[in-house]
């Protein structure tokens, strides 16, 4: 066999041999890539795998868990006006009437107002929120704004309480639009471009390649 043969007959060895492995790396490509709908993607080489990527968008707050913590704010606010308004009222010997233009209706009204703002701007939560996990987040600006607060937790909340019929606040029900909007935001909240979300959890979902 001549030296022309012997060149060849190696050429045709070594593209059996690259051949070859190029099967077998193909074989463990396919054993670590499942099929379907994979968990993750492969990148041209076979060598180089990437997860799928998660996008994750907020919890936000239903109802609900937005009404008990409401509640226990209310018991808060309660217990302020107990220990502290109502002493001071009985001690001073003023008229106890407790409508809302009296008096102790407006100190009454500003320890309501006072602390849903300044819990809401400093904390974003009131303590109601806290302990159900909830905050209170802007929809525009990375924090809430002043502005924002005042008239989510101001203006929101004094027409929520504005029609008052046998001490019975009638436009409390319109809380009700927190359980019909996308992102669970109430007549408050969209005055002030806000919404509530769980600070612990989110909501996950797998990106499609």
């Amino acid at each position: 066999m001549d030296r022309k043969d012997e060149n060849l007959l190696g050429s045709n060895e070594q593209q059996k041999t690259s051949s070859s492995s190029e099967q077998e790396l193909l074989y463990e490509h396919e054993k670590h890539v499942p099929s379907g709908n994979s968990e993750s993607i492969v990148d041209s080489d076979f060598s180089v795998f990437q997860e799928r990527a998660q996008t994750y968008t907020p919890h936000y707050g239903g109802f609900w868990m937005r009404l008990w913590a409401y509640l226990f704010d209310a018991l808060v606010i309660a217990a302020v006006n107990g220990i502290l308004v109502y002493p001071v009222f009985r001690m001073a010997g003023w008229a106890s009437n407790d409508g809302w233009f009296s008096v102790l209706g407006i100190v009454t009204g500003i320890t309501y107002f006072t602390y849903f703002v300044l819990m809401t701007k400093f904390f974003g939560q009131t303590l109601g929120k806290m302990v159900f996990g909830l905050k209170v987040i802007s929809l525009k600006d990375k924090s809430l704004g002043w502005m924002q607060v005042l008239f989510r937790e101001l203006i929101g909340r004094y027409i929520h309480g504005a029609l008052v019929i046998f001490a019975i606040p009638l436009l409390y029900i319109l809380y009700i639009v927190v359980a019909f909007t996308p992102r669970k935001q109430g007549i408050h909240d969209l005055f002030a471009d806000t919404t509530v979300v769980h600070e612990r959890t989110a909501v996950t979902k797998s990106a499609s390649f």
